[in-house]
């Protein structure tokens, strides 16, 4: 069977993180848990460790991307899975996603989410980052900006090294497209802490949509 590696960028992140790794530690396909605990003020590293996962600790915060790029130099597996660490007991999903990398019918499949349980934004960010993905590939995503993903090799040497200052995640896919890689979305019922309508909500969807602009002038500036 071919190993399993998965890394889990988390800043700050104590409330849901050891319920994450239990979750993970469930599942005997996986052989690697790697935390990057991305410049965290509270417990996420001690209680990453607590749970046996390898911990990497940055200092300062470097991103989502930058905790990512921090991580490859310590992935040595056939697979490899990025995972948000708010996902709690759902985490168990992931075997949904690393099936069909390990049967060879994707290179990069990623997780589609079900719908919210409470309401969130306006749809703007989603539409926008799904309308990217139909004009660059005609890939049809319902979770555009899912940062559940499992890859083989080819696709993680395709990607990287992650865009550390936008859109991590839709530049992932944007670029795996490119390459002429296969993509590959499929459904879950996994759950993470979803933001509502309120200032914090507000302002995690407005860097969110900043971030797809960056993408779109990255497109234009290579002409797509």
């Amino acid at each position: 069977m071919q190993s399993v590696s998965v890394v889990i960028p988390a800043y700050n992140e104590g409330k849901r993180i050891k319920s994450t790794l239990r979750a993970l530690k469930l599942l005997k396909i996986i052989n690697k848990i790697i935390v990057v605990n991305d410049g965290s003020t509270d417990n996420t590293a001690a209680l990453a460790r607590e749970e046996g996962a390898f911990v990497l600790d940055l200092n300062p915060n470097r991103g989502k991307g930058g905790a990512m790029n921090a991580a490859l130099p310590l992935i040595d597996t056939e697979i490899i899975v990025f995972l948000d660490a708010d996902l709690g007991q759902s985490a168990q999903e992931v075997e949904k996603i690393i099936q069909p990398v390990m049967a060879g019918d994707t290179d990069l499949c990623i997780a589609a989410f079900p719908p919210p349980l409470k309401k969130g934004g306006f749809g703007i960010v989603k539409g926008t980052a799904s309308w990217i993905l139909r004009k660059v590939g005609d890939f049809e995503a319902n979770s555009p900006l899912s940062g559940q993903r499992a890859m083989n090799r080819k696709a993680l040497k395709a990607v990287m090294p992650f865009n550390e200052g936008y859109g991590v995640e839709l530049g992932m896919t944007v670029d795996a497209m490119l390459m002429g890689l296969r993509v590959m979305e499929i459904p879950t019922a996994m759950r993470h802490n979803e933001s509502g309508r309120d200032l914090k909500g507000f302002w995690h969807r407005g860097k969110q949509f900043v971030d797809l602009l960056k993408v779109l002038q990255e497109m234009r500036r290579k002409g797509i």
